[in-house]
């Protein structure tokens, strides 16, 4: 299946909702009241867009069609023009930089989505809470940058979890690219320095470090994972220059709400949305990105080692359009 396949895949939920949502509710001649408005904004809430942007995708249905006769064409293209205004512009995406709508490469270079040293290598924290797929994604993610001809170390400081060390050294093996461990329940910020040192001793474009998972009510992991900071930032200049969080997208708004309170304790920017899927209602994306203040930069569309995906916001909404 190909990737763009497997995005629209990953949104059909969401998608379905959305077409049933307005053909339902905007009959062509009715005139479009209050009652209507309300009606699809908690469909748009209960699809996982939350409320804010369910609010400003009704605001502007309102201002346009309030009490004229309903042109569901008209309708839908609102909704997807909204749907890119809130993806796409500048606010809430904490970098000040717009991603225009229009703009979609084939194949965009991953290492293009992330702060890089130009001294090298670029090192990449991967954080979240526990279950999200973190360990997998982390694979996914160095497969991705090694078949564009990165070179790439791992670091496993899940240092708790034998499965996850175990985990790890497998996918790097088949991946092709080298992985640095430690001893069982050792300090992971060793690791994390033991990884610095081999990445600048291989010249490696890319160093990640992997990190047990942890709720932010775990004041004693949170530390360590400014230990593991610290210590990275010692061997390499600015490290760790990308702090990606990993979400499950089928966890929604709840999900959401518990990552948004990790992000801010471990200096998070950008996302790695994992288990975009079938399973999933994709349009969780736009209150991540609109609440968290940070984008989205990475997402995961199936269970294989290559289903890993640069997040294009333009991309996406050309999958959700109804």
């Amino acid at each position: 299946m190909a990737l763009f396949d497997k995005f629209k895949s990953g949104l059909q939920k969401t998608r379905q909702v959305l077409n049933t949502d307005v053909r339902d509710l905007f009959r062509a001649g009715t005139i479009l009241d209050e009652e209507m408005l309300e009606e699809f904004e908690g469909r748009l809430i209960r699809s996982d867009m939350g409320v804010e942007a369910a609010d400003e995708i009704v605001a502007e249905l309102r201002k346009k069609f309030l009490g004229r006769t309903v042109d569901p064409p008209a309708v839908a293209e609102t909704v997807n023009a909204k749907l890119r205004d809130l993806l796409t512009g500048s606010a809430g995406t904490g970098t000040g930089l717009a991603e225009p709508a229009g703009v979609e490469e084939e194949n965009p270079d991953p290492l293009a989505r992330l702060t890089v040293n130009p001294l090298g290598p670029t090192v990449v924290l991967v954080s979240g809470v526990n279950g999200v797929g973190k360990t997998t994604s982390i694979a996914k993610l160095a497969k991705l940058l090694t078949d564009a001809g990165r070179t790439v170390v791992l670091a496993a400081g899940d240092t708790f979890r034998a499965a996850a060390v175990e985990q790890l050294t497998t996918w790097a093996g088949r991946i092709g690219c080298e992985i640095v461990t430690g001893e069982m329940n050792s300090d992971p910020a060793s690791v994390a320095h033991r990884g610095a040192v081999r990445a600048k001793e291989l010249g490696a474009d890319v160093l990640i470090l992997d990190t047990a998972g942890r709720l932010q009510t775990q004041t004693n992991l949170m530390n360590e994972l400014a230990k593991i900071r610290r210590v990275v930032g010692k061997q390499i200049e600015g490290a760790p220059h990308e702090s990606l969080l990993v979400i499950d997208a089928t966890t929604g708004q709840n999900g959401l709400s518990q990552a948004e309170k990790f992000s801010e304790a471990a200096g998070c920017t950008g996302i790695l949305l994992s288990k975009l899927d079938g399973s999933a209602k994709g349009g969780v994306v736009i209150p991540i990105r609109r609440r968290m203040n940070i984008p989205v930069k990475f997402v995961g569309l199936g269970e294989g080692l290559d289903d890993l995906a640069v997040f294009e916001p333009a991309k996406f909404v050309r999958a959700l359009e109804i």
